[in-house]
């Protein structure tokens, strides 16, 4: 998300910075709910306003909610929760609430608003309130992380609440259940990947006696095809190349040799159709679908959340298997999983609001406090989950149904083994640990971990990935030759590319020391 913040997020910054200087805080009846301890309901509760954007269908729950009553009993804080609207881009629904004044009592950042906030006073420091108020999320949270944070911020105070992911969250995915049919191993080098390819494009593996099979896919402007720009050492993420380190220092991975290679090899398998010809078209549910309807042999996606897909598949391919890849080698390059464990920003408290910060803070630390997991993971029964057989079993959403708030975002290993055994159906819970063994054998934390978006200031097109976006999929559909990608290097470093790595570099002398 924070790729996508624009100029236009300006005009609600600078009305924020108006409030700060005319001095909006705690007395502002608009403020958030600041002075919340004395402005509880019936039962006395504070209550902290949660903004949180990606919550997916239902409706808000009100304050008589069984799981905000729950929460509210064991903390004595009563959360409402604020999310995006259907319809609306949830950086810009952030970015009219502050333009607004209506400012959440804690407020998960997306698209650079951390960044903002910070420079502009906007953001509350919460070294010494983390340890007092959330310290099972002080303690609980890698000293890494909190370095990444303070790396961050001009002053080297911690503004924000990181995400913290410590397995790998990607891998290359591939139909095990084609490859045996077809009597193939798992490849191991470029050159076995594209026989691999060639087999599914001309041997029919789904068996329906049409030659429907896309050997690989992405998506519109080249995006989640990670594999085949990770077979040459590119770090990328989500199709947005990443800042990794080359030839002894950290640099854009957009503009290296490694990345002109994966660009060759990207074309090649465009000219061959192994690479789905409508990839630079495919919206996200049309690359989805294509996936689900038993088309796609070789993809990139997220493990823990393959179950819909596989059940979709399931419906027309019975037999069908998921494994991840083991990347392929291409000589001379050494492939890995772009890995991002820490250091993103996921909860912030805005200064306006430090009134009712301990409470935020108290309401976060529940969720982080290990004896709540279950809770966070499960929710309450009838409510979130209903048991089936002596096992919880979370109940669908449904657009009447109420959303229930969950703050945690700190994953590891045990963790992960957790979210399957209880949310994968029996038969399917190893396919997927599998997967997560083979991602992680490939995966490497990358130089530029938790990078601020800072860097960016001034170069929106930089930080918005245009220019390479924009020469990948020329090269790639033949508009342009792979020269081209030469004069692209040159443009990006002076279109503000030299000045923003410049800035990278300084950022990673500083968490490095």
């Amino acid at each position: 998300m924070r790729q996508e913040w624009t100029r236009k997020i300006v005009p609600a910054f600078l009305s924020l910075a108006l409030l700060l200087i005319a001095g909006c805080g705690s007395g502002s009846p608009n403020a958030g709910s600041q002075d919340g301890e004395n402005e509880g309901g019936s039962s006395g509760a504070a209550k902290v306003k949660v903004f949180k954007s990606h919550m997916g269908v239902g409706t808000l729950p009100a304050a008589d909610n069984p799981h905000v009553k729950y929460v509210e009993e064991k903390t004595g804080v009563q959360y409402e929760l604020i999310t995006t609207p259907p319809g609306s881009e949830p950086s810009e629904y952030l970015n009219l609430l502050i333009a607004s004044n209506e400012l959440p009592d804690i407020l998960r950042p997306i698209g650079g608003v951390e960044q903002t906030l910070i420079q502009q006073g906007g953001a509350l420091p919460l070294d010494e309130l983390l340890p007092e108020y959330a310290p099972h999320v002080w303690e609980s949270i890698p000293q890494e992380a909190w370095d990444i944070v303070r790396s961050a911020s001009p002053d080297g105070k911690i503004y924000y609440v990181p995400k913290v992911f410590l397995v790998p969250e990607r891998a290359p995915l591939i139909r095990k259940d084609w490859l045996d049919k077809l009597g193939l191993e798992m490849p191991k080098t470029t050159d076995e990947y594209v026989e691999v390819l060639r087999a599914f494009r001309d041997k029919d593996p789904n068996g329906n006696g049409k030659a429907d099979e896309l050997p690989t896919s992405g998506r519109e402007f080249g995006r989640w095809m990670d594999q085949l720009f990770a077979m040459y050492g590119v770090a990328m993420w989500e199709g947005y190349p990443e800042w990794d380190e080359y030839d002894g220092k950290i640099q854009y991975a957009g503009v290296t040799d490694n990345m002109r290679e994966a660009i060759k090899f990207i074309r090649k398998l465009y000219e061959e159709k192994l690479l789905d010809n409508e990839t630079f078209l495919n919206k996200g549910e049309v690359w989805q679908a294509k996936i689900n309807n038993n088309q796609v042999g070789s993809w990139y996606h997220l493990p823990a959340n393959v179950r819909d897909r596989y059940n979709a598949m399931l419906t027309q391919a019975p037999d069908a298997y998921i494994a991840a890849m083991p990347l392929p080698k291409a000589e001379g390059f050494e492939a890995f999983v772009t890995q991002k464990s820490m250091g993103e920003p996921e909860w912030m408290i805005p200064t306006v609001n430090k009134d009712n910060a301990p409470n935020a803070l108290k309401l976060l630390d529940f969720f982080y406090n290990a004896e709540n997991d279950e809770f966070g993971r499960f929710g309450l029964e009838g409510e979130q989950h209903e048991v089936v057989n002596g096992r919880k079993v979370i109940l669908p959403p449904a657009d009447n149904k109420p959303l229930a708030l969950g703050m945690k975002n700190l994953t590891t290993a045990e963790d992960m083994d957790k979210r399957i055994e209880e949310t994968y159906p029996e038969d399917q819970q190893q396919m997927v640990k599998d997967m997560f063994v083979v991602s992680t054998a490939d995966a490497r934390q990358i130089a530029g971990d938790g990078l601020p978006a800072s860097v960016y200031e001034g170069f929106p097109d930089i930080q918005s990935h245009k220019l390479f976006q924009e020469v990948l999929t020329k090269i790639v559909i033949g508009e342009l030759p792979i020269e081209a990608y030469d004069d692209y290097v040159d443009k990006w470093y002076a279109a503000g590319g030299e000045a923003v790595t410049q800035r990278v570099q300084e950022w990673y002398e500083k968490v490095k020391n």
